[in-house]
């Protein structure tokens, strides 16, 4: 079957190995709690809330793959999306490599999302694999900046930095998350691209350094990623009022 009349399945992985330091000590971020349901749970939620998404492979921490099984099994999640749970390694792109593995042979495109974005929209999600379907062979959803940019000289935590440049903001976007890619291009980037300490950060990156052209997408404020203490009070705030209207 040619790849032009091969049928389309997308899946999703969200890496969900890591422990999430800058929210403080306790449980890794992402079984960390958001309206009495761990983050992972949301994230998941999301993805498999796409019509367009058949398969979840969350990429688990290597020893804690079995909990987060459980987990899993212990909150309702749509019917429609298979969910797998595969350990992961110790970066991010090692962890993505390993869910990519996972994924079946007819899987034709993949979002790549992270557990700390809990509560991107569903529009969202299905934007981004639209563009995919239509061809665009990697896609990102992003949001204008909304503050001036500055370049500067690197110094020591707390110490002032020199500018050395300010970017045009209007060509500048913060990216989001999910991703998206057609399978074939993401793993030759994954094959292809070592990056070396932690690994890739940002999957789109690495295929812009194959020469494969990346397109964004609008993104969504409420797909922001909860980081530090500050970001869980907003998202907790997000949740309370989707709740009050109904919508989640």
């Amino acid at each position: 079957m040619s790849d032009e009349t091969r049928p389309h399945r997308t899946a999703a992985v969200i890496p969900a190995a890591g422990r999430g330091v800058r929210l403080g000590p306790g449980a890794p971020k992402a079984l960390r709690a958001l309206g009495g349901t761990p983050m992972l749970i949301h994230a998941v939620r999301a993805m498999a809330r796409s019509r367009a998404v058949s398969l979840v492979v969350v990429v688990a921490p290597a020893d804690g793959a079995a909990e987060v099984r459980l987990l899993l099994d212990e909150h309702p999640l749509p019917d429609r999306a298979e969910v797998l749970v595969v350990p992961g390694g110790d970066t991010r792109q090692e962890s993505v490599r390993a869910g990519l593995q996972a994924l079946p042979a007819d899987v034709t495109s993949v979002l790549i999302h992270d557990a700390a974005r809990p509560l991107v929209p569903v529009d969202t999600v299905d934007s981004v694999v639209e563009a995919v379907r239509d061809g665009a062979p990697a896609v990102v959803p992003a949001l204008p900046l909304a503050d001036t940019v500055k370049e500067v000289e690197p110094g020591r935590p707390g110490e002032p930095e020199p500018v050395v440049a300010t970017p045009d903001r209007a060509r500048l976007r913060a990216v989001q998350t999910p991703q998206g890619f057609d399978l074939a291009t993401l793993l030759r980037a994954h094959a292809e691209i070592a990056v070396d300490g932690e690994g890739a950060t940002d999957d789109a990156g690495m295929v812009e350094r194959l020469g494969v052209p990346v397109v964004v997408v609008p993104g969504h404020e409420e797909a922001f990623k909860v980081t530090r203490p500050l970001d869980l009070v907003l998202a907790e705030a997000v949740l309370a009022r989707r709740r009050a209207t109904d919508a989640y």
